[in-house]
């Protein structure tokens, strides 16, 4: 077995020993909001949105984007159990700002292997073959952060299977300060009516 994997079965065995009466939670989320973030493991919403188990759904991926997938979510977060508001929260230093689309599609066109970065940009370091397959994927970068807040959070509330009475705030978290930074054009567009 990898070093990983022993440290997260002894983790959870760990964790499973004191897991007491959470056995218990509800299914619905006992706050009844649900947050769309960043899958970068500098963010820790539990923390900075002062979850605990049973409180909240998350919903993560690479820039905390509105795609598809994230809005099915939230929508069965909403119509199944109960969420009432939600938040969309990007954040600083961002590895989404990094490239574009045309980057990512050249990348693993000429190898699936992992690339590096320095001061000239994305490399390829493994040898082929890659795969034209990227080409048919929107990989969501972003050029400034606040605009794509924004963006998402008029995606969701445009969306038809959203309803118009979920409150949907957008902000982008400070990996530097640990504090939430509203975008105010987000909370205006995402405002319930």
């Amino acid at each position: 077995m990898s070093k990983i994997l022993n440290e997260v079965l002894d983790a959870n065995k760990s964790y499973a020993v004191s897991f007491g009466d959470k056995a218990n939670l509800p299914m619905p989320p006992g706050r009844q909001f649900a947050i769309l973030t960043c899958m970068d493991a500098r963010l820790d919403p539990a923390n900075f949105a002062g979850l605990a188990e049973g409180d909240a759904h998350v919903i993560r991926n690479a820039g905390g984007r509105a795609s598809d997938d994230a809005i099915r979510s939230l929508v069965i977060s909403y119509k199944l159990l109960g969420t009432r508001e939600w938040f969309v929260i990007h954040h600083t230093d961002c590895g989404m700002e990094t490239f574009t689309n045309d980057i990512m599609i050249d990348l693993l066109s000429r190898s699936l292997e992992t690339a590096t970065i320095d001061n000239s940009g994305w490399h390829d370091r493994g040898q082929g073959p890659g795969s034209p397959e990227g080409k048919y994927i929107n990989w969501l970068t972003i050029r400034n952060q606040a605009d794509s807040v924004k963006e998402d959070v008029q995606r969701i509330r445009r969306h038809p299977l959203v309803p118009q009475g979920i409150p949907i705030y957008g902000f982008i978290y400070d990996v530097k300060s640990g504090k939430l930074i509203d975008v105010p054009e987000a909370i205006a567009a995402g405002r319930a009516l």
